[in-house]
Parts: structure tokens; C-alpha cells; sequence
């Protein structure tokens, strides 16, 4: 067996309330200045403040940069370099969703490094550790405050460039399920069904292992009995505490075992059409999974068993079928779209998003590698 490396930030911090502890930390890290990375809705709504009051009342010195969009932009990037060096920060904090966490790696390895963020497309393209990264998560969730990747959409190719890198992991990660409660349900759904596809691609991917499986097996039972309820209701602080552990769960399995083309497609969309990444996801996982289910069936019987199957039983198919149509069950509860045509996708660009999605540093790490017409039409059957 070839050897394994697992990645993880060195202190992770999680549950109701932990935002409040995290001064100390901070302080014992001994670093001088923070440049914060988030966006102006997240400085809008107060939610940032509350990390800013941590700090303020730790005495810690920072400077704000809130510039991130939605998909992150090699823009962003460098402007958060020029931002971090014209003020003298020496570590950042991050606080929101996938947004800021990568735009915060990218900063950090650019500043380390430096080079256009594009020179960095790939798999552990850095030779230097990025400055030091505090990475608050405010969605359930990317995952990306304990992953080693980090997307930047590169604006002038429209493409989505996904960076898998030892170098960009953050020192200390928070989950606090208390920065998350005011969250919309339709963001909510996105970022949980984000975390379910982690976890499923994580355990149909070749290089899942023992320790990846049963993180990410985890991972799929919390979120199959707690997705709807946070969407329901917000506030259900018990159920958004059990999410904040399931993308954690998630998160580690495919930060150590990879994805596939649900991300390698879905990429593509963001990069392109501008579209959330969680709905695209959701909107891909059950279709490419029943591809997938055709070379390795007998991966989704612990998957069926992790939703609630009495599997001893069933055969490898009508496991698949059972966790196939529990995707799009789950899906359609929560509010995802049916239909890529309603988001404004054109069939004149499947060739494109297609031969990209093709190229994607995901697309290795799937059971089977399509051919660009089967990528083709596994769009189409959302389109």
C-alpha cells in the first residue's frame, strides 16, 4: 500500500460559542498584524464585527480588507497582496465562507512566494509555507478553513483555477455554528449540499483509505439528518452544531483522499456563469454519481447504510439507486434548482465547459475518466 498523507490544520477549534475563546490563541501564535479577509456583506450584516470585537478585546492589532467576491478573482488576490504589504500584516485572518478562506490562501502563498496567483494552477505548485492563516468559517460549508485547496476564478480566461497545495493550510481553524444562524436558507442548502458532495466524492475516489472513509461516512449520516432542518429553520442551533461537524468530518476526508467531476464540472459553471458552488454541485452529484455507480457499485453500500438502508440484504445496485435518489430527494427539500437552464446556462457553451472541466485538477481523482462527450451529456441532463 502506497503511503499516506494526511493534512489538517495544527488547532482546530469547533462548537457553539468558540468564536469568544480565540484570542489566545491568536496571541499565542506571536504575530504582530492581521490583514482581515472578508466581504462587504459579511462587514454589512455584523458578522465580521463579532470577530472584530474578539480582537479588539484581545488587543490585536488589524486592518480590514473586504473586497472578496462571491467567486474570488485573480484581482482580489493581488489587491490583497498590495493591501497586506502596504500595511505591514505578517499573518491574516479570514473570515466567511469558501470566498475569503481562499482568498486569504491566495494571498498568503502570493506573499511567500510571490508570481501571479495563475502560476499556481495545479497540484503543489508553491515551494515556500504561506504566511500564517486564522481561518473563522461563517457557512456549513466549503471546508475550505481545514482543506489544503483553494479556487481563484481567473477573470480574462473565465475559468476557475483550483490550486491543491500543503503549503496554503490554514494554522488554526473556528467553526462556531453561532456565525451562522442568520445565514439565508437558500445559502444554507448551497454550502450543506457543498459538504455532502465532499464527502461522497471523498469515498468513491480511488485514493480514499480507512481514515478518509470514516470521516466522510460520517459526515453523509450528519448531513442527511440535520441539512433540512438548518434550512427550515436557521436558528436550530443543535442542528447547525451537528453541520459544523460534518463539513469538519467532510472536509478532512476529501482534503486527504481528492474529488472527482461533480467538482471538476461544477468548477467550469462557477467560472464561466458565475454560479454559486454549492447549487451546482447539488445540482451534478446525483448524475455523475450514477456514472461512477457503473465502475465501482460496491462504494456506495457503506454510503446507503450511512443514510438509514438496512443494506445486508440489497446488491451493490440497489444500494447505488438507493443513495442516487436520496441525493435528489434531499436536493429538492432544500430548495435546489432542477434545471441549469434556469440559471442561464446555453447549451452553446457545453463544448467549452466540457473540454475545461477535462483539464480540472479534480478530474484525476474520479473512478472513471470520461470522454468529453460523456461529460458533454451528463450537462446536458441537467440542462
Amino acid at each position: 500500500m502506497s503511503t499516506r498523507v494526511y493534512y489538517v490544520p495544527s488547532i482546530n477549534i469547533m462548537g457553539k460559542g468558540c468564536l469568544k475563546d480565540l484570542g489566545p490563541y491568536i496571541q499565542e501564535l506571536n504575530l504582530k498584524k492581521a490583514l482581515v479577509v472578508t466581504d462587504k456583506f459579511l462587514v454589512k450584516s455584523g458578522i465580521a464585527g463579532k470577530l472584530l470585537t474578539v480582537l479588539d478585546d484581545a488587543g490585536i492589532e488589524y486592518v480590514v480588507y473586504d473586497e472578496v467576491k462571491p467567486n474570488p478573482t485573480c484581482k482580489n488576490v493581488h489587491d490583497g497582496v498590495e493591501f497586506l504589504e502596504s500595511h505591514g500584516c505578517d499573518y491574516l485572518i479570514s473570515i466567511g465562507g469558501g470566498s475569503p478562506q481562499d482568498t486569504a490562501k491566495a494571498i498568503g502563498i502570493i506573499a511567500t512566494n510571490g508570481g501571479h496567483i495563475s502560476e499556481y494552477e495545479g497540484v503543489h505548485k508553491s515551494k515556500n509555507k504561506s504566511l500564517p492563516i486564522v481561518a473563522v468559517n461563517t457557512t456549513a460549508g466549503t471546508s475550505s478553513e481545514v482543506t489544503i485547496n483553494y479556487v481563484i476564478t481567473d477573470e480574462e480566461r473565465k475559468v476557475k483555477m483550483v490550486m491543491v497545495d500543503k503549503n496554503s493550510i490554514a494554522t488554526l481553524s473556528v467553526n462556531d455554528p453561532e456565525l451562522m444562524v442568520d445565514k439565508p436558507a437558500d445559502l444554507t442548502a448551497a454550502t450543506g449540499m457543498d459538504a455532502l458532495t465532499h464527502a461522497i466524492e471523498a469515498l468513491v475516489t480511488p485514493g480514499a483509505y480507512p481514515v478518509t472513509d470514516a470521516t466522510a461516512l460520517a459526515a453523509v449520516e450528519i448531513i442527511f439528518n440535520n441539512l433540512a432542518r438548518t434550512v427550515k429553520n436557521g436558528h436550530d442551533i443543535e442542528a447547525r452544531e451537528q453541520m459544523v461537524y460534518a463539513i469538519f468530518l467532510g472536509g478532512l476526508a476529501f482534503n486527504n483522499a481528492g474529488l472527482g467531476y461533480v467538482h471538476a464540472m461544477a468548477h467550469q459553471l462557477g467560472g464561466v456563469y458565475d454560479l454559486p458552488h454549492g447549487v451546482c454541485n447539488a445540482m451534478l452529484l446525483p448524475y455523475v454519481e450514477e456514472e461512477n455507480a457503473k465502475y465501482v457499485p460496491e462504494k456506495f453500500r457503506a454510503i446507503a447504510k450511512a443514510i438509514g438502508l438496512q443494506v445486508n440484504d440489497k446488491s451493490d445496485k440497489e444500494c447505488a439507486d438507493f443513495v442516487i435518489e436520496s441525493i435528489k430527494e434531499l436536493s429538492k427539500e432544500v430548495g435546489i434548482p432542477a434545471k441549469l437552464s434556469e440559471l442561464g446556462v446555453d447549451e452553446v457553451d457545453l463544448d467549452l465547459l466540457s473540454e475545461n472541466a477535462m483539464k480540472d485538477a479534480c478530474a484525476p481523482g474520479n473512478p472513471f475518466i470520461p470522454t468529453k462527450d460523456e461529460v458533454i451529456a451528463l450537462f446536458k441532463k441537467i440542462l
